[in-house]
């Protein structure tokens, strides 16, 4: 075993578990530890809500993420999106579009299909995937949500080939699965520029992560029921500690899937957007009573996918 402890440390990542819970000394770019992210923010209407309720409980918010998809919207309905972002100072990602619970195929629906998740089947959903990813990119937004590690992989080449935006940020979603280090070292490999672990790590797993790459985690604090439904407000202080950098995600725990979203179930979507921000409130003043020296980073820093013109 320890032969093996030896050789992961030699390829970069960490041979035992970081237990000791070690304060991380790496850091966003503008030197700080943790960001507020508002997730299943879908469409312009929840967009205003978070805006709003960020303003009535003094929550800065940092970013963004959807989840219907880039599909499921109007161009004026991701232009608004695109324009209240670069308004606040805020990163808008928005979810790649058709994957395999949309399609025809039935794998993703039956009990030992579920590892297939939100992963594109076949070339021409790839092929829709990155032609939803320009067109979100055409109306002004710089960050998208993906599940697939083909799509991560193809849309980094297309970065480094000059066709999609150089300051294109994609976040990697939590159906693409992230549990250990050498897997989110790959995803940092194929282009990840920030990345969702899998939900239900301890705060020494991750830290475990954190010695094997540099790029933000992103962690959900209080989680959607689909995934566990955890509830883990007083470990903030030694996620950020021994994590940092990370963004600081709220689910919420006994709520609706509203997967795709629409005006059909839009009062839902808009208090289930409000009260996210009121559980980041929750959030913050746990870190300020616990862990007061943690430092946040200001809305609209420099390397945000705030959405341009």
């Amino acid at each position: 075993m320890e032969q093996t402890r030896a050789f992961f440390e030699s390829i970069g990542l960490p041979g035992r578990e970081a237990v000791d819970l070690a304060d991380s000394g790496k850091r966003f770019p503008d030197g700080a530890q943790y960001r507020i992210e508002i997730p299943s923010t879908e469409g312009p209407a929840a967009l205003r809500a978070v805006v709003a309720a960020a303003k009535e409980y003094r929550v800065p918010v940092h970013r963004v993420s959807q989840g219907s998809g880039i599909q499921l919207m109007t161009d004026d309905e991701i232009r608004e999106m695109a324009r209240i972002g670069r308004g606040e100072g805020m990163e808008v990602s928005l979810f790649v579009g058709p994957r395999a619970p949309f399609e025809t195929g039935a794998q993703a629906f039956n009990p030992a299909g579920k590892s297939l998740g939100w992963q594109h089947r076949g070339v021409d959903q790839l092929v829709y995937a990155i032609e939803d990813i320009r067109r979100a990119c055409d109306l002004g937004i710089r960050g998208v949500l993906v599940a697939d590690i083909g799509l991560l992989s193809v849309v980094g080449k297309l970065k480094a080939a000059g066709k999609l935006p150089a300051n294109l940020v994609v976040k990697t979603s939590l159906l693409l699965s992230a549990p250990n280090p050498a897997t989110v070292k790959l995803l940092e490999e194929l282009g990840a520029g920030t990345v969702n672990v899998t939900a239900d790590l301890s705060v020494a797993q991750m830290a475990s992560i954190r010695r094997a790459v540099s790029l933000p985690l992103d962690v959900y604090i209080e989680v959607p029921d689909g995934f566990g439904g955890f509830v883990r407000y007083y470990e903030l202080p030694d996620l950020i500690r021994a994590c940092a950098p990370v963004y600081v995600k709220l689910g919420l725990r006994n709520s609706p899937d509203i997967y795709p979203s629409g005006t059909h179930i839009e009062g839902t979507v808009l208090a289930l957007s409000r009260e996210r921000v009121r559980r980041a409130r929750i959030a913050l003043e746990m870190i300020a009573r616990y862990c007061p020296e943690a430092t946040m980073s200001a809305v609209g820093a420099e390397d945000l996918a705030i959405p341009e013109a």
